[in-house]
């Protein structure tokens, strides 16, 4: 799988329905500026309030844009495993290069669980898979001991962590075997995550400054600290306004503001605050990404 700066992309919609012209636009705007791999239909796609359909065709689309130039990763997640099969199995008859399966939510399974979903989808497909550890949005965090007994599965090769625990990243790195990758799943994170031997980050300020965070990345994967540390400050209030109300409510405001998608979300989330949003905007100003 590949390492460095994966873009966690956004699902654009129009009038209620998904916008194929500015998902293009979005498409070319991320490999054009160096992004690794598009990751669709992940959390900051919003996947939970698409239908399958939807998924589906959203999953395709991006295959079909990228003509093989990055790798497309389809986030395949859910909590009821016979929908996470269905979705990775429809991602692999596609052509994506890989999926994405977030920890099962609300329903908060036991690491037994956890291990016999990940081992039920993985031996459906034969597309390389990627674990989701993001504890804020599912109530559970996958324990490292159960990450390496996940590592010895043929096709599981990775894990995107979003726990905001440099201590669980590190025991996974130590239990785990050599090849298997950790990315990030947090941009303030992506730095020190690579610093103890992590491969790059799923991220979601690469929405917007996709340049910037291949190039931080890159860096820090060379062992070019300064150039990476440099790049890491000067974007931290970005990477925090990017967060100032829930995932993707503020970066797909960012991007509105930068005129690439339409401010429109699907309920339960909704437009930011007013106030955020003079937040988001005096944030792009002050990193000259709109007049």
């Amino acid at each position: 799988m590949v390492e460095g700066s994966l873009v966690a992309i956004v699902t654009p919609m129009k009038d209620g329905m998904f916008d194929r012209a500015a998902f293009k636009r979005l498409v070319e705007f991320q490999i054009t500026n160096g992004t690794a791999a598009l990751v669709v239909c992940g959390c900051t796609g919003e996947p939970a309030t698409l239908s399958m359909a939807e998924h589906e065709e959203i999953v395709a689309y991006a295959i079909e844009l990228a003509r093989k130039r990055v790798p497309v990763i389809a986030g395949t997640g859910s909590n009821n495993t016979k929908e996470a099969i269905h979705l990775t199995k429809a991602a692999e008859k596609a052509g994506a290069d890989g999926a994405l399966l977030i920890t099962p939510y609300y329903n908060k399974p036991t690491p037994r669980g956890l291990f016999e979903h990940y081992t039920a989808v993985a031996g459906s497909v034969g597309i390389p898979l990627i674990l989701y550890n993001v504890p804020s949005r599912t109530g559970i965090s996958i324990l490292p001991e159960t990450v390496a007994k996940l590592a010895g599965v043929k096709n599981i090769v990775g894990i995107k962590e979003a726990s905001g625990s440099m201590e669980q990243v590190s025991r996974i790195l130590e239990l785990c075997p050599k090849e298997f990758m950790v990315w990030s799943g947090d941009d303030a994170m992506t730095l020190p995550i690579i610093a103890v031997g992590g491969r790059g980050g799923i991220s979601v300020a690469a929405n917007v400054i996709p340049k910037e965070m291949a190039r931080m990345t890159a860096a820090a994967l060379a062992d070019d600290w300064a150039a990476a540390r440099k790049l890491h400050l000067r974007y931290l209030d970005l990477f925090k306004h990017l967060f100032i109300e829930t995932n993707p409510i503020p970066v797909k405001t960012a991007l509105n503001l930068m005129g690439m998608v339409a401010a429109e979300w699907r309920l339960p989330l909704t437009p930011p605050l007013d106030e955020n949003r003079e937040k988001i905007r005096t944030t792009l100003k002050r990193y000259g990404l709109i007049p």
